[in-house]
């Protein structure tokens, strides 16, 4: 069971640097469009990354479910700590919509609106990581 957790732990990583690095994305492609600046290349790289991400969130989730099974963890931290994870899930559908709006060519928020969507994934996975460790309650 071992193995199963540093897979999870590794999918998990992968999945938090696409949720990082995508907002990124769409703070350059914004700031290029203003500049008038050819920014196709930045489409395909936030469709691929998206895609990578979402395969290791999908991992990283099936894994914590068989953690979750097999040790029978339970606790008001745990189900705090489900609730975030969902929360997590929903910046990633709503990062896939901007992606979408992207693709388009739809005019997005602006890149201070990114750089501040690129935080609040941040502002997620703090607790998670503390109510994994500390277990607080």
């Amino acid at each position: 069971m071992l193995w199963v957790k540093v897979f999870h732990i590794l999918f998990v990583m992968a999945w938090m640097a696409g949720l990082f690095y995508l907002p990124r994305i769409l703070v350059h492609y914004v700031e290029g469009t203003q500049a008038n600046e050819d920014t196709r290349r930045l489409v395909i790289m936030a469709n691929k990354l998206f895609g990578f991400s979402t395969m290791m969130a999908i991992l990283a989730v099936g894994l914590g479910f068989v953690l979750w099974f097999y040790f029978g963890i339970g606790g008001t931290w745990m189900e705090a700590k489900l609730s975030l994870v969902l929360l997590l899930v929903a910046y990633q559908y709503q990062t896939l919509r901007y992606i979408r709006e992207m693709r388009a060519g739809n005019q997005l928020h602006t890149s201070l609106f990114f750089r501040i969507y690129n935080e609040a994934a941040l502002v997620i996975v703090i607790p998670i990581l503390i109510l994994v460790e500390l277990k607080p309650f």
